[in-house]
């Protein structure tokens, strides 16, 4: 079961919604391969005391934390522990919506994964405590609101020219309108990737070329009869060979073995 909750104002403005998975049974499938989304997670096991993040190549490897961790903005998949995640609950952020809860630069969690209490120190086990002992779904969204509210570490107000760029960047389709929107914003093509980098966690040009991905992958979901060539021209890529070619870049997989393997969640894929 999958609870959703999205958190008052100014919240609302960097968080997409506040998120809670309590699963009845085990997965058939004990590792997922999750794909880039360009934006932050922070999640919170309810159940294991420890969260396992495995090596995208030997899967015998593994990184262990405690209870809690920040995902970084990531430009390529990762694998997850789905059997310890049966319950679960977190944060999905906006762009550019986790770098005021953190007392660094969101680049530098670039493909990273990071234990909670890195930034947050005791407040973070002191906070999983408290959400395991709330007895319903809402208090338990009251009380990880009320500790991200009390977890400002920088203001919450994007740079302009990044609310601006992060509401043109979604449509664009070539890397050289990232130039042309870098002339609409007024400053130096370094300061502007400078401000992005620091804020959304990305370069302007690969947070584009996630977004096209992004978009791929809602094609995929939602077309029964594939075909690709269209797939790469509706998506703005110069041909398939192009397509595939960034889709593995980013997921791991060819866009054929996605489609044929895909779980419910377009970012999700099971590995037997």
């Amino acid at each position: 079961m999958i609870n959703h909750y999205i958190p008052s104002f100014p919240l609302s403005n960097f968080v997409e919604l506040f998120w809670l998975y309590q699963g009845q049974v085990q997965p058939s499938h004990s590792l997922e391969r999750a794909l880039p989304t360009g934006t932050m997670e922070l999640v919170i096991s309810l159940q294991n005391e420890t969260l396992k993040i495995y090596d995208n190549q030997d899967h015998k490897k593994y990184q262990s934390f405690k209870g809690s961790l920040i995902s970084g903005v990531h430009s390529e998949s990762f694998i997850i522990d789905t059997s310890s995640q049966i319950s679960v609950m977190g944060i999905h952020f906006k762009p550019a919506g986790a770098f005021p809860f953190l007392n660094l630069p969101a680049g530098e969690l670039h493909n990273t994964t990071v234990s909670l209490d890195n930034f947050w120190g005791g407040k973070a086990e002191e906070m999983r405590e408290r959400l395991l002992a709330a007895p319903s779904s809402l208090e338990k969204f009251k009380l990880l609101e009320h500790y991200l509210l009390c977890n400002i570490k920088q203001p919450l107000k994007r740079h302009p020219a990044i609310e601006f760029a992060l509401k043109k960047i979604p449509s664009l389709q070539h890397s050289r309108a990232i130039s042309e929107l870098t002339d609409q914003i007024g400053l130096s093509s370094r300061r502007f990737i400078e401000l992005f980098n620091k804020q959304v966690g990305l370069s302007p040009k690969l947070f584009s070329r996630v977004c096209r991905f992004q978009h791929a992958l809602r094609i995929i979901n939602n077309t029964k009869q594939m075909d690709w060539s269209e797939v790469a021209l509706d998506c703005g890529y110069f041909d398939q060979a192009h397509f595939i070619h960034e889709f593995k870049a980013f997921s791991g997989l060819s866009p054929t073995v996605y489609k044929k393997q895909k779980g419910e969640n377009l970012n999700h894929v099971p590995i037997s």
